[in-house]
């Protein structure tokens, strides 16, 4: 899974790939919207991700 191979490399281009990735897919975005608050700000962290808050 990408999201793996960015967690061990964030800089190698799998792990930017999947970055560049989660900012449109749909998929990823009913994932992330669909876990709790604590999840989400877990994921943010990890992923610097700063989409779909409020």
């Amino acid at each position: 899974m990408l999201s793996n191979h960015r967690g061990s490399n964030p800089k190698s281009f799998m792990g930017r790939f999947w970055r560049w990735h989660i900012n449109f897919c749909p998929g990823w975005k009913a994932y992330f919207t669909a876990q709790s608050e604590e999840k989400k700000a877990e994921l943010r962290e990890k992923y610097n991700f700063t989409r779909y808050q409020g």
